[in-house]
């Protein structure tokens, strides 16, 4: 029997040895979860807005014969910068100067029989008082003189006209800009029907057209009517490579009618385009933007705004919309629904939900439940705000050609 006992109480200790072990193994029961918070403060921000555009030139000339004839030479070469007076084109001009100097023969032919017909009359008038003189034959030199004096005039119309058909034998650059390729060789005839023999865009400065919803643009309106309309706001471009462009542009421009199949309104503005640097001279001339080039186009306004701001990380949704976590004074975790503005994927804008000085939980959001304690601590910094907030859920909604950064 004894040796019984000495076999249980062994076990009976084997068991309290385990579950001591097994209750050291787990955590203190009731601790509160630790989290991190950021206190709810007003920064300043400068609004932008996203939108889908299109790069255009600010002029664009087609070239076309105005006269008939043989295209003799293209002197130009496609694809390159021409300055505004540069000989692009010269059409065949034997035939032209042939009317030219028939026209001039004719003038002068005329000039002739005019200056006779001036001596003619002076010599009728002198022998008016005379009995040699007759009035008649007074009559006839005045109208003689006269007749001759209409043809020189229209004679010289016609000298002119020959004068300028020979001159749009060369066809000189209007504007300056890059030339396509040319759409007629050497060798062909080419007239006024021929069609265009080549485009010349312009290339400095350009114009960037975008399409926004109407309901956009009125917040717009409000937004920055008050603070100097066009110069209220800059325009900056992202690129299709992700860069942002190096030159801000201007608003210009409103369109005054509405796209009645989309509800948009379209908005332009003028930029800079400079030739690209630290390129080998003598080469084409390159430039960051191009005609018909899709890019994005962020609408910066030039004064920033103060608004209260937390990190994004801070804010969760549900079907009900945008709420946060905020550490109430007893260190209890409260849901609060939040309405956010203008917001950037590192900050979210808050317009209606939060005070400033609150404090709302930021890391291990997941560990905090309604109603529940939590030990706070301060969040880790994060990255330095931009300054600048994204576009609107407004903004979002725009059409299929724009787009938001909520």
């Amino acid at each position: 029997m004894g040796r019984t006992r000495g076999v249980s109480c062994l076990s009976v200790a084997l068991m309290l040895a385990l579950l001591s072990a097994h209750a050291a193994a787990q955590p203190a029961a009731g601790a509160p979860p630790a989290v991190g918070v950021v206190r709810v403060e007003r920064q300043k921000i400068v609004q932008t807005d996203e939108f889908i555009g299109r790069v255009q030139a600010v002029n664009r000339v087609a070239l076309v014969a105005r006269v008939t004839g043989f295209l003799e030479q293209r002197l130009f070469t496609e694809g390159t910068e021409v300055k505004k007076g540069d000989l692009l084109y010269r059409i065949e001009q034997p035939p032209f100067q042939a009317d030219v100097d028939a026209a001039q023969a004719n003038v002068q032919q005329l000039d002739a029989q005019h200056r006779n017909a001036v001596i003619t009359l002076e010599r009728a008038l002198s022998l008016l008082h005379t009995p040699a003189g007759q009035q008649s034959t007074v009559d006839t030199a005045v109208a003689t003189e006269r007749a001759l004096a209409a043809q020189i005039d229209g004679a010289q119309a016609q000298l002119k006209t020959a004068q300028i058909n020979l001159g749009y034998t060369e066809i000189h650059a209007p504007i300056d800009g890059k030339i396509s390729a040319t759409q007629v060789t050497e060798g062909n005839v080419v007239s006024p029907t021929s069609g265009t023999l080549a485009n010349i865009v312009s290339q400095d400065p350009m114009y960037v057209l975008f399409p926004i919803a109407l309901r956009t643009a009125l917040d717009l309106r409000t937004r920055y009517a008050a603070k100097g309309g066009y110069n209220a706001v800059l325009i900056k471009l992202r690129l299709q490579d992700g860069r942002i462009y190096e030159h801000d542009g201007k608003l210009d421009y409103v369109s005054p009618t509405i796209a009645e199949n989309t509800d948009t309104i379209t908005l332009r503005g003028v930029l800079p385009n400079p030739r690209l640097s630290g390129l080998p001279s003598g080469g084409l001339a390159v430039r960051e933007l191009v005609d018909g080039e899709f890019v994005t186009v962020l609408l910066e306004g030039v004064q920033p705004i103060t608004v209260l701001a937390i990190p994004r990380a801070a804010v969760l949704s549900d079907q009900q919309g945008d709420y946060v976590y905020v550490v109430d004074a007893r260190n209890k975790a409260e849901v609060r629904r939040i309405q956010q503005g203008q917001s950037t994927p590192a900050t979210a804008v808050i317009t209606h939900g939060l005070s400033e000085g609150e404090l709302v939980i930021s890391e291990g959001v997941q560990r905090a439940r309604p109603g529940e304690t939590v030990a706070p601590s301060p969040a880790t910094p994060g990255p330095q705000l931009d300054g600048k907030a994204g576009t609107s859920e407004g903004g979002a909604a725009i059409s299929a050609s724009s787009s938001g950064a909520r």
